[in-house]
């Protein structure tokens, strides 16, 4: 130690003593030099007897030594004695502990004792100070609040669970105090005007303890007080009772809490406690198998690994603690054994390292050198980590560089240079690394961290404690917006908080653990990671209680890519995949997504989907045909995002499904209807299929029937039958006329269809374009049919049937429906009334449905939008078909569009026009179903298509909606 480092450390003492009026006698005084080592070892110290003038005089009165840092809370309580108030109690306790901090200090300095009993010392003053202060708050909150009791009345308690070095008697001059708040049972106060239940009394009691240690006031502060060891950390209430303390230890505790839990310590413990018995019994069993639990030594090599990917990733360099070789590989060493070991081998169930490691020998598991050598690192290393800590009362791990530090750890460490120190620092280190990897060594299996460590470091922080900073640092490595960190680390945060609480499982939270470094890597690498991250999160959250679907995630490496895709351009699918997990099977094949079914074999394919379910099972049959719809939806949402199938094909696609699922509810209902009523008399058997004729036919309207359906369409549905007046049934168990029962397979049809459930409802069904609308029948004869179109329909309906066709029913009945179309929209009309009548249908339309803010433009409503290529579309049949029946051939717009450029309806370039139009207005609106949005733009788009459309509205109609 240099001559003048002690030299500026004797100035400060003639100053200190100048100053408070001592006298000093330098050279005979057998106290001064003890006293100028302490000053030279710790600024701490120096600045204490600054602060506490009696202090100084005490030690130049006499030196402390290891016999006076003892009987802290006899000394402690004839102090809090005298206190009155909280602000009292807080100085009182800073004050205690830096007088006592700074003895142990000048004891520790002159090394008037080893590095154990140094340690102890620290723990047993804190263990007073925790105690001192919650039993001076116990009792004033017991004056405000009255005394809390249980059903018994019982006087409760709060029991501190030191964690950590606490725990195991040995810490820190600067450590933190990882603390766990519990009491042993519900109940409410009593003695006050207003009782209050235990639970808020104890957490009153918890947060003013935490206050008195923590907050950091004009004296310093008593202990950095940590309270995330406790049950779902800050996430977790503050006090739990003994039971919730139970639940939560024999269904969520994990293996870092049973690490954590060995050298958990009640502060204060009294053997003859009740309560503190039953709380040590409780926990035993979480800490300590019954069976040797060779699990331990992965999750520790896996604690272990996390460390040291934390030490490379904060640039931690000489860092005796967390590094190669260092005091938590020591810990490792002996907790490992502790784990694997200690609930058979009750003698290892001990808190302290260096009295359980001489166990270690009779036991067979180290030899007597290797426990020498992990004794002799240890106390080194912490003595080093004292001395670090003690220079300036600060919480440091870390080797100095700068050179008086370096020589204050040479000189109490008995090495002549800071060289020779570290050449013992690392003959240690080299020792415990040794027998770490004997013991832990790596994983021989090879690893996701060798093949990626983002994903290893991922794994380290992706959990509800992550903090803000941790998940920046690994952003860094991604094309990540700076400005976008909160957010992400908002929704990461929130969701993981959520999930602390779940009862996931340990083999579900295993997965996760595994599956989540793999989301966030791809996940963050893709442009569009804002909008992904809420919807990826969504299906996972939805899906964390079910095992299966996560092993399926993890295990099949090609579904995240895909739905990332997906789900980064459709909400809707994200949503379909939350709400109905079943669907990640459709990813599980790389070209499934992209394999389209045949448009006719939709039917076929669904047949073969509902054999596996009973007929019998209504409910399972409606859930078949959820399934397969939803299945299907998310291929043909895919094949739209992926490019696969322009927008008519997505559509024909859509509607094709559809009818497949028509003519299945068809059939389901037929069966139920004709199980307790028969079968109409009339009907007859198919030469072909020998099955018998239903005579019933389902007409589709709107998208339906213009082959045009989109993702969120309604099904427009009619019901024609072709029953005799007289005709009834036969073969069930009761007998009605055939109409009843044409009605009662209606009204049994549109229940399946409308039946909600958890899941939704199959589909909306819109039957109010039947003949009289709400007002008519459900169903009705041919013959009422085309005696209402041809003779009382306004001229709206017949613009509704232009767009119609047969999508259930015989060969025969189709065009049976066909020739009544194609007769009434060939019906000769005054072509000025026409017009008259379809421009005020338009009029009111867009009165009604058109309420677009300011700046936008309604794709459908809007004018030059959707409705008014359909409404020209309807004209031109309605107008064109008594001279070119043709006309009536198709009915969606496209190929009426086609059609009336053939019958020299509509010039070349207009029908190309009109055609452009539509489809690019109808693969915007599809586009925006994806992402669950109004079929709403900014009213700067698609200006061109508009003008067009008006345009040829003139042209045709010769005159313009009001505006």
């Amino acid at each position: 130690m240099p001559n003048d480092f002690f030299q500026t450390a004797q100035q400060h003492l003639s100053q200190l003593c100048e100053t408070q009026g001592i006298t000093l006698d330098l050279q005979n005084n057998p106290q001064i030099s003890p006293l100028i080592t302490a000053m030279a070892m710790s600024d701490f110290v120096a600045t204490q007897l600054q602060k506490q003038p009696e202090l100084l005089a005490q030690w130049l009165a006499k030196s402390p030594t290891i016999a006076d840092c003892d009987h802290y809370s006899q000394r402690l309580q004839a102090v809090l004695s005298a206190v009155e108030s909280e602000e009292q109690l807080h100085s009182a306790l800073r004050r205690f502990r830096h007088r006592e901090m700074a003895t142990l200090s000048f004891v520790q300095s002159n090394r008037l004792a080893t590095v154990q009993q140094i340690f102890e010392r620290l723990s047993d003053l804190a263990e007073a100070l925790i105690l001192g202060a919650r039993d001076w708050l116990f009792e004033r909150l017991c004056q405000e609040y009255g005394t809390p009791m249980n059903e018994l009345g019982e006087k409760q308690e709060l029991l501190i669970l030191g964690m950590g070095k606490l725990g195991g008697r040995e810490l820190n001059f600067s450590s933190d105090i990882d603390l766990i708040f519990t009491y042993p049972d519900m109940g409410e106060t009593v003695g006050a005007r207003k009782p209050i239940e235990n639970s808020k009394f104890f957490t009153r009691l918890g947060q003013r303890l935490i206050r008195a240690l923590d907050e950091v006031t004009v004296e310093g502060f008593v202990y950095r007080t940590d309270m995330r060891l406790r049950p779902f950390g800050d996430n977790g209430a503050l006090v739990l009772s003994f039971s919730a303390m139970e639940d939560y230890y024999q269904e969520q505790g994990r293996d870092w809490e049973r690490y954590a839990m060995i050298k958990a310590k009640i502060l204060g413990e009294d053997l003859n406690n009740i309560n503190h018995k039953y709380l040590k019994q409780l926990l035993r069993p979480f800490v300590y198998r019954r069976y040797l639990d060779f699990s331990a030594i992965q999750s520790l090599r896996e604690m272990k690994q996390k460390i040291s990917r934390e030490v490379l990733r904060r640039g931690l360099v000489d860092n005796i603690k967390l590094g190669a070789g260092g005091i938590r590989e020591v810990e490792f060493i002996v907790q490992t054994f502790q784990m694997m070991r200690g609930g058979r081998d009750k003698i290892l169930q001990q808190r302290s390292l260096l009295q359980v490691l001489p166990h270690f020998v009779p036991l067979n598991l180290l030899s007597q050198q290797q426990i020498e050598q992990l004794q002799q690192a240890y106390l080194f290393l912490r003595n080093v980590e004292n001395i670090l800590q003690a220079i300036n009362d600060q919480q440091t791990q870390t080797l100095p560089t700068d050179p008086i530090d370096q020589a204050r750890i040479a000189f109490v460490c008995q090495c002549d240079t800071w060289q020779i120190f570290l050449n013992q620092l690392q003959q240690h280190q080299q020792n415990v690394r040794a027998i770490f990897n004997e013991l832990i060594g790596e994983d021989e299996q090879e690893s996701d961290d060798a093949e990626n460590p983002l994903l290893a470091t991922w794994r380290d922080i992706l959990h509800y404690q992550m903090t803000e900073d941790e998940l920046a640092s690994q952003l860094k490595d991604y094309p990540v917006e700076p400005c976008d960190y909160p957010i992400i680390f908002q929704q990461l945060s929130t969701t993981f908080q959520d999930w602390v609480k779940r009862s996931i499982g340990v083999r579900g939270r295993e997965v996760l653990r595994k599956l989540m470094p793999k989301v966030a890597d791809q996940l963050f690498n893709q442009a569009n990671y804002l909008v992904l991250l809420p919807r990826i999160l969504n299906i996972l959250d939805k899906i964390n209680t079910r095992t299966t679907y996560l092993e399926l995630l993890l295990e099949k490496e090609q579904i995240l890519p895909q739905l990332m895709q997906l789900c980064g351009q459709s909400i809707m699918i994200s949503e379909q995949i939350a709400r109905y997990p079943m669907l990640l099977d459709e990813l599980i094949l790389p070209k499934s997504l992209v394999t389209m079914i045949e448009l006719d074999h939709y039917p076929m394919a669904l047949q073969e989907y509902l054999m596996r379910v009973p007929e019998d099972d209504e409910e399972a049959l409606i859930d078949a045909l959820r399934q397969f719809k939803q299945s299907h939806i998310l291929r043909i949402a895919a094949a739209d995002i992926l490019g696969v199938l322009p927008v008519m094909k997505i559509s024909d696609h859509l509607t094709y499904l559809a009818e497949a699922i028509i003519g299945a509810v068809v059939n389901i209902a037929w069966r139920q209807v004709a199980q307790r009523f028969g079968t109409p008399e009339h009907l007859t058997f198919d030469e072909h299929s020998g099955e018998q004729q239903q005579d019933f036919v389902v007409i589709g309207y709107g998208k339906l029937g213009g082959i045009e359906l989109g993702y969120n369409s309604d099904l427009d549905l009619v019901f024609l039958h072709n029953a005799p007046e007289q005709s009834e049934t036969q073969g069930g168990k009761k007998s009605i006329s055939s109409h009843q029962f044409y009605l009662k397979l209606a009204q049994k049809i549109n229940g399946i269809f409308n039946l909600n459930t958890s899941a939704g409802v199959l589909y909306e069904v819109d039957m109010r374009l039947r003949p009289s609308g709400e007002a008519g029948l459900l169903v009705s004869t041919f013959k009422a049919y085309q005696d209402y179109q041809q003779n009382e329909a306004w001229t709206w309906e017949s613009q509704a049937l232009v767009r119609a066709r047969a999508v259930y029913g015989s060969k025969n009945l189709r065009e049976k429906f066909t020739q009544i179309r194609q007769e009434t929209l060939s019906m000769a009309r005054a072509s000025g009334e026409l017009r008259s009548e379809i421009c005020k249908m338009r009029a009111k339309m867009y009165e009604h449905l058109s309420h677009t803010t300011e700046g936008k433009f309604h794709l459908k409503t809007d004018h030059g939008g959707i409705t008014d290529i359909e409404f020209i579309a309807q004209y031109l049949v309605l107008n064109y078909a008594h001279h070119y029946p043709t006309m009536t051939d198709w009915s969606d717009n496209v190929r009426i569009f086609e059609r009336s450029v053939e019958c020299g309806i509509l010039t070349d370039t207009q029908g190309e026009t009109l055609k452009h139009c539509y489809i690019t207005l109808r693969n915007q609106i599809h586009h925006l179903n994806l992402l669950n949005q109004e079929a709403v733009v900014d009213s700067g788009e698609f200006v061109i298509e508009r003008q067009q459309v008006q345009a040829i509205w003139r042209e045709l109609l010769q005159t313009n909606v009001n505006k």
